[in-house]
């Protein structure tokens, strides 16, 4: 089978891989004979699934779908175009073949479904799929985007205990369900821990993945042991943005806290609070961490919607300085939201804040959020000692260790040592020499590191991996089997 598949990607190279798409399009439009389009489309559809599908030529994605459907009714919709139908797929003449090709940025990352007779389905042809509020939806992502290693549940990485408990609040008077994260070596008798408050606790969990995150960044040593409090709201718009805003806020940080703080290891200092929401949940974590700097110092905000009560939240740009530090992120695609943070990112530095922001190419989904969650955390809670004092001195030379396990499946553990502070560049690369994956772009201390490389979405087979410093350079070979 491994054989003929090799047969079918060399024939279909040699047909396609000079002409590409559009080469594609114009040799169909010269056939007159309808089997022949058929053959030839048939061909083209073998060589894009092997490729993958929608078809990427540099920064250009061309979406296609083959089947019956009626003109003008093949359409797709994702965080490109607001979620809007409007792009339309055009029908190759004398086939069942509908396409349509769009320029993105080359690290950009897009959730989408066609629209096929009106109704609206995952792509069929690509089987690459993420999970948002409303469903799952078909993913799109271009050749440099990195696939977040950390979402995924690996084995041997020590997991946390969760308990959930129901809390009763005479702020708003209704019940609040919450999910309690303790870290795998949670001590009650010795020590308090940060913590982090998660708005949307639910989508949180099962949609962002967060307690994988925090599993995977203390197994790595990223962050220090924290504990999580994942809350679930009872009429999220009411709590987050709209009535009853205030009274939420207070049950947060009256009621809330202060039960969590008397039942778990805590740390009091609201500097060692991180209040952290998508959305809404940015909206209302921004009016908690802004009115309540004494119980909350730290805010994380994913693609904040201040939208509401005339842009109410927006008070953190042109307000009086409060002592938070902030971390906020948001997508190009995300149309008011994005054009709001560009327009005041610049005013939290005229005020003095302590604050980073990124925005990426990507939309208003969980999967912006469950791939960024790390960046805030480790943020607000770095590892005090990435590696201990005896474990530096003992770092002489530099080095690049054997990935294990080799061969792997699929995700490998590659570890190197820094006997000083260096610009450090880790990429994998397959056996034709193409870059397949960043890991590591950034100036790094002295010391030991392990990165985590994920190959869920490669074929198998031998791969490369090359550290490159000011003073060193190493290349290592790794087998990933499927």
């Amino acid at each position: 089978m491994k054989k003929i598949l090799l047969f079918v990607l060399i024939i279909c190279s040699n047909l396609f891989a000079q002409n590409e798409f559009q080469s594609f399009l114009s040799r169909v439009n010269s056939i007159s004979d309808h089997m022949k389009k058929t053959e030839v489309v048939d061909s083209f559809m073998n060589y894009a699934r092997i490729k993958g599908i929608p078809f990427i030529e540099n920064n250009t994605a061309n979406f296609m779908y083959n089947g019956n459907a009626t003109t003008n009714s093949v359409r797709i919709a994702g965080d490109f175009n607001g979620w809007d139908p409007d792009l339309i797929l055009t029908k190759l003449s004398g086939t069942n073949f509908y396409y349509a090709s769009k320029d993105f940025e080359l690290t950009a990352r897009l959730d989408y479904k066609l629209v096929v007779n009106g109704n609206w389905i995952l792509d069929p042809e690509n089987p690459n799929r993420v999970s948002g509020g409303f469903g799952p939806n078909s993913e799109l992502a271009m050749p440099d985007y990195v696939q977040p290693w950390e979402i995924k549940v690996r084995p041997n990485v020590k997991i946390g205990k969760t308990e959930t408990k129901t809390i009763y609040s005479d702020s708003i008077r209704r019940n609040y369900q919450v999910t309690i994260y303790l870290p795998p070596d949670y001590d009650s008798t010795s020590g308090n821990y940060p913590t982090v408050y998660f708005q949307d606790g639910t989508e949180y969990i099962t949609l962002g993945s967060s307690k994988i995150v925090i599993d995977n960044l203390l197994d790595s040593n990223k962050i220090e042991p924290l504990i999580a409090v994942f809350v679930k709201p009872t009429d999220r718009s009411d709590e987050y943005a709209f009535s009853n805003r205030n009274k939420y806020r207070m049950f947060f940080v009256n009621e809330l806290v202060p039960f969590i703080d008397s039942v778990y290891k805590t740390e009091k200092d609201p500097n060692r609070r991180l209040v952290l929401g998508d959305s809404f949940g940015g909206n209302i974590s921004t009016l908690v961490a802004y009115n309540h700097p004494d119980v909350f110092a730290n805010v994380g905000i994913h693609s904040g919607a201040f939208q509401p009560n005339d842009y109410e939240a927006n008070i953190l740009f042109t307000g009086e300085y409060k002592p938070i530090k902030i971390y906020t992120l948001w997508g190009s695609y995300e149309s008011y939201l994005t054009k709001n943070w560009r327009d005041n990112i610049s005013k939290l530095d005229d005020k003095g804040y302590e604050f980073k922001y990124k925005e990426y190419f990507e939309g208003h989904s969980w999967g912006l959020w469950r791939a960024t969650t790390d960046d805030i955390l480790k943020y607000f809670f770095p590892t005090k000692n990435p590696t201990s004092v005896d474990e530096i001195s003992k770092v002489t030379e530099f080095r690049l260790d054997q990935n294990y396990p080799n061969p792997f499946n699929p995700t490998t553990a590659i570890n190197y040592q820094l006997s000083e502070i260096s610009k450090v560049e880790l990429k994998v690369f397959d056996i034709l020499g193409k870059e397949i994956s960043t890991l590591v772009n950034e100036i790094q201390n002295a010391g030991i590191y392990k990165v985590i490389f994920d190959a869920s979405n490669l074929p198998s087979g031998i791969y490369f991996y090359k550290i490159q410093t000011d003073k060193f350079s190493e290349t290592k070979k790794m087998i990933f089997i499927k």
